[in-house]
């Protein structure tokens, strides 16, 4: 990757690429149909929250609190509040009927755009492999967000391409629960890997950087699983992820 990226799955997809890659070079990828057609548990948690728009999408999907990261990182790069500025700016564009939609936009102009398809491109790729994302054609995704937030997360979300699919897929494929895509060993982080990360960020390069709050950080090396996201990831993974990333493709260079 030119840059980090948290997302767990990007080694997964990586490792699955690879074998692929051995038989066929063209795969379809369903990047975006969560996104436009309301497949995610988070949405309908958000869309029951109470508190104002950046408080209801925060709780239920932003990485850490703002004050967990004034712990996490040292004194001179405390600053404001990005994430709720950004969220902020981002609600308030205009065209959006409710708060779900603002939320779709959201991830399928933004999200979307840095995140899945960048992952999914970027770990094929690596391998000589295309995947096509059909669900990303501009004029379904359109045509999903002028479908009311409700009707889309019906049945758990994807209510939509679930009708569409009655009689072409068996009832115990559509019905079926969603599947992630996670790396446990990323995910839940122990033993050779949590010994790995703890090298990372115990290493003279990480403490010399001073970019996190040393004190801080051993909190989460001697628990780890008592920081999860609000998606059910891995804190420590990110600061890992990070500095590790610095030192392969920063420090290396200078």
């Amino acid at each position: 990757m030119a840059e980090p990226m948290v997302g767990q799955d990007a080694v997964a997809f990586y490792l699955l690429s690879e074998q692929v890659s051995k038989h066929i070079k063209v795969v379809l990828s369903g990047q975006g149909a969560d996104e436009a057609f309301a497949g995610y548990f988070w949405y309908s948690r958000m869309q029951a929250e109470s508190g104002t728009e950046v408080e209801r999408f925060a709780k239920h999907y932003v990485d850490r609190p703002y004050e967990e990261y004034l712990q996490t990182v040292n004194q001179q790069y405390h600053s404001g509040n990005h994430t709720e500025a950004w969220l902020n700016k981002e609600f308030a564009k205009a065209n959006a009927d409710e708060f779900m939609d603002k939320v779709f936009r959201a991830d399928i102009t933004r999200l979307v755009v840095d995140d899945p398809v960048k992952r999914v491109d970027n770990m094929t790729m690596a391998w000589g492999l295309e995947a096509r994302v059909p669900f990303m054609d501009y004029q379904l995704v359109e045509h999903a967000l002028s479908i009311s937030p409700g009707l889309k997360m019906s049945e758990e979300g994807k209510h939509p391409l679930k009708q569409i699919s009655r009689g072409l897929l068996p009832d115990s494929v559509i019905d079926r629960k969603k599947g992630y895509f996670p790396m446990p060993a990323l995910k839940y982080v122990r033993g050779e890997f949590l010994e790995f990360m703890a090298d990372i960020l115990n290493s003279t390069q990480c403490v010399n950087r001073g970019v996190y709050n040393q004190n801080f950080v051993q909190k989460l090396i001697n628990q780890p699983e008592q920081y999860m996201t609000a998606l059910n990831g891995s804190r420590l993974w990110h600061l890992a992820l990070l500095e590790y990333w610095l030192q392969t493709n920063v420090d290396s260079n200078g």
